[in-house]
């Protein structure tokens, strides 16, 4: 059987999507497609087309017991040939919040690039846990309470949780001085799914006759309160110049950041080599776990 067959199979099997399987896969759609149809032609319908989304058959849900044993054994295989390169060069794969991507990795990455040079850095930008059991990602910077048992890793420290404004809106609207005089001020809320995180929880029920805006992206809640549009709730992950941090909001709780990597690829020097530097990189940052 066709190994590249199954891993068309497995990629739409887990995302629904021909288009979201070829991006995993790095394929066009049509050549997804094609493949798709050969592999059908001769084991029979796998996927019914529901709605836009690929649902199993029965046929389907048979093929994938047999396709992720293989897809496991294959990637047990790539996983071991990589713990035992000890060379300090190639590709490492980071998954990091955007918040992180945007506002602390490309400026450790630039003295990284100077020290390591046969060390090429893939950042990926996702707020989603990546499956890093067949390495769609090597390292992942993660803001979670505790690891996942299946990683391994290092907790960094905690990230607290302030009310930023900028100095234009301060200007005009006066400075609150504790989460009591909130009420008194325009200010920017959580929407979608961000609405559940549990610093929210209370914020938008408490505050809700005064939020004029919300966003289910704390980068865009950010920039909207650095415009002047109102006071956002924010981990002070996102601070930056053009925000002043006003003070702790003790309710939201604080944040744990971890960096993680699969227990098989400890041992890779890059990978190594890597996890060090971003450890003592956050560590030393003067600003994220400042009290």
């Amino acid at each position: 059987m066709d190994w590249n067959a199954l891993k068309v199979f497995n990629a739409i099997e887990s995302s629904r999507s021909l288009t979201e399987a070829a991006q995993t896969l790095g394929m066009s759609d049509s050549t997804v497609y094609r493949r798709l149809n050969d592999f059908e032609a001769k084991v029979g319908r796998l996927f019914d087309r529901v709605n836009g989304q690929y649902q199993l058959t029965e046929a389907g849900v048979e093929m994938r017991v047999y396709a992720q044993r293989i897809a496991n054994s294959f990637d047990d295989i790539e996983r071991q040939l990589a713990g035992k390169d000890r060379k300090p060069k190639g590709v490492v794969k980071v998954t990091a919040p955007s918040s992180f991507a945007y506002n602390y990795l490309p400026q450790y990455l630039s003295e990284f690039n100077r020290l390591y040079s046969d060390i090429a850095i893939e950042l990926l930008v996702s707020n989603q846990e990546l499956n890093m059991t067949n390495r769609h990602a090597d390292i992942a910077l993660r803001v979670i309470k505790n690891a996942p048992e299946h990683l391994v890793g290092r907790q960094l420290g905690h990230i607290r949780w302030g009310i930023y404004a900028s100095s234009d809106y301060l200007d005009k609207h006066g400075r609150p001085k504790d989460q009591h005089e909130l009420t008194h001020h325009k200010l920017i809320g959580a929407s979608g799914t961000l609405s559940n995180h549990q610093a929210f929880s209370g914020f938008n029920k408490k505050y809700g006759a005064s939020i004029c805006q919300r966003s289910d992206d704390f980068v865009a809640m950010s920039f909207l309160a650095e415009k002047g549009n109102g006071l956002a709730l924010l981990p002070d992950d996102l601070a930056r110049a053009g925000l002043e941090r006003l003070f702790t909001f003790e309710a939201a709780g604080e944040n744990a950041l971890w960096l993680l990597t699969h227990p098989d690829l400890r041992k890779v020097e890059r990978i190594k080599i890597v996890m060090k530097y971003l450890n003592t990189s956050f560590s030393q940052d003067p600003y994220l776990f400042s009290s």
